[in-house]
């Protein structure tokens, strides 16, 4: 069983840090350059790792898990969101997915880092800009595959007890509310991006998923 670790965006694999210590074997593969789409990144990760997975996706990386989870369900012992949803993008998130774009493209990934930085943080004093990813072109190809992503609904449900949200109490882009009927929990007091502002917190429940795959 090889435990995956799927980073966030506009972060990359050094996210990860803070879980180094508690799964050493663990993978966590750079997304951005996988291709265009999420369906490309999962077939990616897929060939590359071996054996049975568990996949630990944060916000895109959550999405990419689900793709790799459509692909090869009988590969995949279990699945932990964090801060990522099933459905595909609304017309709304759309839009603002095109917004991103265009402040990529002429402000560059440090104005990214300084509009999205209070919303992946309830506390920004935790938030370190030395593990923003900084290739603009890989940043726009992240946030068109996170835009078109298909609706994951169908494999959340099929995945069913392998399959676990994992919510910040402050995270602005998606809430436990919002998730009814899966299996959520909350982290009390933090926001987006839980495994680096609490990683204490996000270790304990990592360890008690993993013991239960």
């Amino acid at each position: 069983m090889k435990v995956v670790l799927l980073h966030a965006f506009p972060l990359d694999e050094r996210m990860w840090e803070p879980q180094r210590g508690i799964v050493p074997d663990a993978i966590a593969p750079r997304l951005y350059g996988r291709g265009r789409s999420m369906d490309a990144w999962a077939e990616s990760i897929a060939n590359e790792a071996e054996d049975e997975l568990v996949l630990v996706g944060a916000s895109m990386g959550g999405y990419c898990a689900l793709a790799l989870a459509r692909r090869a369900p009988e590969r995949v012992r279990g699945v932990l969101l964090v801060g990522a949803r099933p459905d595909a993008d609304s017309e709304e998130r759309r839009e603002g997915r095109a917004a991103t774009i265009d402040l990529i493209r002429t402000e560059g990934p440090e104005a990214l880092w300084r509009e999205m930085a209070p919303k992946l943080f309830a506390d920004e004093s935790r938030a370190d800009e030395r593990l923003l990813y900084r290739d603009p072109e890989g940043l726009v190809s992240a946030v068109e595959a996170i835009r078109d992503r298909a609706d994951s609904t169908d494999v959340v449900r099929a995945l069913g007890d392998r399959a676990r949200f994992l919510i910040g109490e402050h995270d602005p882009f998606v809430s436990a509310d919002e998730l009814e009927g899966f299996d959520v929990c909350e982290i009390a007091r933090a926001g987006h991006l839980l495994n680096v502002e609490y990683p204490d917190e996000f270790n304990a429940e990592l360890l008690e998923f993993l013991a239960g795959v």
